[in-house]
């Protein structure tokens, strides 16, 4: 998934107060209380999404359309619950019998049909037994589920919880800065991070932490344990830790800070350096820079090549990706995106920089590498910067905003499509590695002999990216055939990571493989 920055609609005091205090919503009493229902506050959080459709999804809809949708999506909790719209009234029927008709909006009103939506969600909980049992929250779900289920399957409503551990994998969270497995019903620390309040405290991968300001952690769910760990920055957590060796539990205060989760890893074999890349955070183009940094001055002049290992990864932040592009890119284009909204619409360009000082780049994909995994690999192919191996990559190249509400949920909702540096638009479609290894390798084959093969006609033919290529939007079926060429598969096993290192091992290869791409770019412009 790609996002760009939030979005904030209706009560943006509530949605700061929440963010500085990291507790439930003050606003949204309705986890507190399951079945209580405000029609004030629905109407909100109705018109703080219906706004957001309307004014930013890729396509043009009306609040009208996507309204009754909603309101049909209450079927989800009740299905004795009917939705017709007739002569100009809004007819809500349980089980048949006509409850409530209500006189319709304009088509363009927000407030009204959000009204409209509440006073009807308030209706059906007098006559229903399951509404009645539902809260804001369920009819939120229900109704917004309504709404983007025929928009496209990348737009989707999240509720507070939700949306709250979303904001954490994309912008981090105030934590200690460790990882753990629950063993023996206690939680015991796998790994700490550098620099974080875990490490500067001494914590230690094997450690038992028994209690957290206090409570007893033994027996609580792994989300349970880390509410408790995580907390706002520059907040003070107590921790009782049991150590090998050590016969009193040890007692340790830290200040919770800022914490991102671990995005970017490497190794250095033989002189090649692998940046595994498993998703696009706020920290993702940071990591892999200083990694970068750190791995020249330890290496130096051994190192001889770059793998890049995007396999498996779903995207996450677009401007990340566009970091992540640049610092592997002297100059032009990294991508393009073009969408309804005037905010949608941007080019974005290399600065200069290539940290890699032109070493040789191979970068490897997958059918699980998706929207900005895939930004980072056309950009890298299509600039003629680096070779790509593996199969044709999932085809997610289109943007997500994410649209904040009242209730501290969120939207997300596509608003744009990407546009390749050759001019293509990927979505539905993906990227296609120069080499492609389908059907290669395996476990229990003869991965030497596999090799040999992949490498002696590795690549795809000029005709092939020729197609692929063409400007704009190709049709389903184009795309269904076009995707044969190299099927998109899961690759986990090793056999992509021996064809990547010989292909820097052998540097005749690695020119052939990008001289393709540069014909077939050259041949259309």
């Amino acid at each position: 998934m790609i996002y760009r920055r939030e979005s904030r609609i209706g009560l943006l005091g509530l949605a700061v107060l929440v963010l500085v205090s990291a507790c439930a919503p003050m606003g949204d009493i309705s986890e507190q209380h399951p079945k209580f229902f405000s029609e004030i506050q629905a109407a909100e959080v109705f018109a703080a999404g219906y706004t957001g459709v309307t004014e930013k999804y890729i396509d043009k809809v009306t609040v009208k359309e996507i309204a009754l949708e909603g309101l049909r999506g209450l079927g989800a909790i009740d299905p004795a619950l009917t939705i017709n719209e007739t002569n100009g009234h809004v007819v809500l029927l349980v089980a048949g019998n006509t409850i409530s008709t209500l006189s319709t909006p304009r088509d363009d009103d927000v407030k009204g049909w959000a009204k409209l939506t509440a006073d009807i969600s308030l209706a059906a909980r007098g006559k229903s037994a399951e509404m009645k049992a539902a809260g804001n929250e369920a009819i939120y779900e229900a109704v917004f589920d309504g709404v983007l289920s025929g928009l496209d399957i990348f737009s989707r409503y999240a509720g507070a919880r939700e949306a709250k551990q979303n904001r954490a994998k994309r912008d981090g969270f105030g934590g200690i800065g460790i990882r753990y497995n629950i063993r023996d019903g206690v939680p015991v620390i796998s790994s700490v991070m550098e620099k974080t309040p875990a490490a500067l405290a001494g914590l230690r991968k094997g450690d038992r932490i028994t209690r957290c300001d206090g409570r007893e952690l033994k027996g609580l769910t792994r989300r349970e344990i880390s509410g408790l760990l995580r907390g706002p920055t520059q907040t003070r957590v107590e921790l009782s830790i049991e150590r090998v060796g050590i016969l009193d539990p040890l007692q340790m205060a830290l200040e919770r800070a800022h914490i991102f989760p671990t995005t970017v890893t490497e190794t250095v074999t033989d002189g090649i350096l692998v940046l595994k890349v498993r998703s696009f955070n706020q920290d993702t183009a940071r990591s892999m820079a200083k990694i970068m940094r750190r791995a020249q001055l330890t290496h130096g002049n051994a190192i001889k090549g770059i793998v890049l290992d995007l396999r498996g990864n779903p995207g996450g932040l677009l401007k990340q990706s566009v970091k992540v592009a640049d610092l592997l890119l002297s100059q032009g284009k990294i991508i393009s995106t073009r969408g309804r909204h005037a905010d949608s619409i941007h080019n974005y360009e290399a600065t200069g920089r290539d940290l890699a000082q032109g070493l040789p780049l191979v970068v490897m994909v997958d059918g699980k590498s998706a929207s900005a995994a895939e930004i980072v690999a056309a950009a890298l192919q299509d600039r003629e910067r680096a070779v790509l191996v593996g199969t044709t990559s999932f085809g997610k190249g289109s943007v997500q905003t994410v649209v904040r509400l009242p209730n501290d949920g969120e939207i997300t909702l596509t608003w744009s499509r990407l546009v390749a540096p050759s001019g293509y638009m990927f979505h539905g479609l993906g990227i296609l590695p120069a080499i492609c290894t389908s059907g290669a390798g395996g476990v229990g084959g003869d991965v030497l002999a596999a090799i040999r093969k992949v490498m002696k006609e590795p690549l795809i033919t000029e005709k092939t990216f020729y197609s692929w290529r063409k400007p704009g939007l190709q049709d389903k079926g184009t795309q269904t055939r076009l995707r044969t060429a190299c099927p998109s598969q899961r690759r986990a096993d090793n056999f992509d990571m021996r064809v990547a290192r010989q292909l820097i091992n052998d540097q005749t290869l690695y020119t052939r493989a990008l001289t393709l791409t540069a014909e077939t770019h050259e041949a259309r412009f």
